[in-house]
């Protein structure tokens, strides 16, 4: 199954499209820092959120400020390596630029004030958050921090983990709460959890999907599933019940984002094919990921 050669249904972006992705999220992960987080003081959540806190911590008890930068790229070296040596080198690589890009214009960008009301701020800041995260998953990259170990996890115990990283920031609003106020704190909660809710809404690939195929040409279906997404299928015969005439039942997982063009595919061979596609909740055994480059 490692070696195997599969024309994929969702294939890697070229280059420039990898590159035009992961600068606009930087952008837009710069522009949200410098509008809604900065000014309702928000924390996002993992090294962005760190980074802030201690930032913000330094500059109340010591008098001195930290460029944001600094502290975001000390806390994604290790990150950067763990990639580096288990995801994937150009994953890592356009990740690296998203990094670097995102904190110094973070840095460099003015702040400016969309809304002084906190809420409005928490929700679309978080909003603005996932999305900006999502464009550089789409360019199979990251933002960086935490995303890396979101992945890294993922690939290894073959369910998203995104849920479990707000969990982890949590920890750091606590400290932000007892520190500077329980007021930000608690709206950085939504903020995260709009987050979060975006990135679930928008990005599949570590989500599971049950096929169910009910068809009469089960061999050709189960050649498609596997060229295209490198997933097997298991067959059982049965009988239809309105015209008696015999039918096999296919079943495969495979992942979320798969899912809508493969049952297109497939209905492309067999048009009458039913098919039912079920969300997986966990998955145990093997299952074909498609590696980072």
């Amino acid at each position: 199954m490692a070696n195997q050669k599969i024309t994929t249904i969702t294939p890697t972006p070229a280059a420039w499209q990898r590159l035009l992705l992961v600068v606009a999220g930087a952008f837009l992960m710069a522009v949200n820092l410098s509008t809604f987080v900065y000014t309702a003081a928000l924390y996002p959540g993992g090294f962005t959120g760190l980074s802030l806190l201690i930032q913000r911590i330094v500059k109340a008890y010591v008098g001195f400020e930290i460029p944001y930068s600094l502290l975001y790229l000390l806390f994604n070296a290790f990150p950067l390596y763990i990639s580096f040596r288990f995801i994937g080198k150009r994953f890592t690589l356009y990740s690296l630029v998203m990094i670097i890009l995102s904190s110094f214009l973070a840095d460099l960008l003015p702040s400016y004030t969309v809304t002084e009301d906190v809420l409005l701020s928490s929700v679309f800041g978080g909003i603005l958050n996932g999305i900006s995260v999502v464009l550089c998953l789409f360019a199979d990259a990251t933002s960086g921090g935490t995303d890396f170990l979101a992945i890294y996890f993922s690939e290894k115990r073959g369910k998203d983990t995104w849920n479990i990283i707000f969990a982890g920031n949590c920890c750091i609003l606590l400290v932000a709460g007892l520190i500077f106020g329980w007021n930000a704190a608690l709206y950085s909660i939504i903020f995260q959890f709009a987050s979060t809710q975006v990135l679930n809404l928008l990005y599949h690939r570590y989500q599971k999907s049950t096929m169910l195929i009910i068809t009469g040409k089960p061999d050709e279906l189960s050649h498609i599933i596997y060229d295209s997404c490198g997933h097997g299928a298991t067959k059982f015969k049965g009988q239809g019940c309105y015209k008696n005439e015999e039918r096999c039942l296919l079943y495969t997982v495979v992942s979320a984002d798969q899912a809508p063009a493969l049952a297109k595919l497939l209905r492309t061979v067999d048009p009458a094919a039913f098919i039912n596609v079920l969300k997986t909740k966990e998955l145990a055994g093997k299952f074909f990921t498609r590696k980072n480059d």
